[in-house]
């Protein structure tokens, strides 16, 4: 029984793991989106400053150039955690399935288990 309690135990730790791996890369995943979104913003204002809001043209704003890749950068990074979480997601409902099926077994051998050890105590 005491194998049993340790391996429960290791799962419900490796349950914690894939939580935190899940919210580790929502919360990255909002500080990319968050960047992305304030560089936007210094780009239009930087656009506003100069006047050329046209790219192509030979006077647009090195740092809004930069800015834009930098926020691209970003956009394709979250994209890529995005797929990443979504498979850290079904690991972690992998997880918690297993986890609660392990508990249930534990409980159901724990009800066969207590009337014998009553039955027992009576004799």
């Amino acid at each position: 029984m005491k194998s049993r309690d340790s391996f429960v135990r290791v799962k419900r730790f490796e349950l914690d793991e894939k939580a935190r791996r899940v919210a580790e890369l929502q919360h990255m995943i909002r500080d990319f989106e968050q960047l992305a979104a304030d560089l936007d913003r210094q780009i239009a204002a930087e656009e506003d400053r100069t006047g050329v809001k046209d790219m192509a043209h030979f006077a647009y704003s090195t740092f809004a150039k930069a800015a834009l890749q930098r926020r691209d950068n970003l956009m394709s990074s979250a994209a890529e955690l995005r797929t990443k979480l979504e498979s850290a997601e079904k690991d972690h409902d992998e997880a918690r399935a297993q986890l609660a099926r392990y508990d249930t077994d534990e409980s159901s051998l724990a009800g066969v288990h207590a009337p014998a050890a009553e039955a027992a105590g009576a004799r």
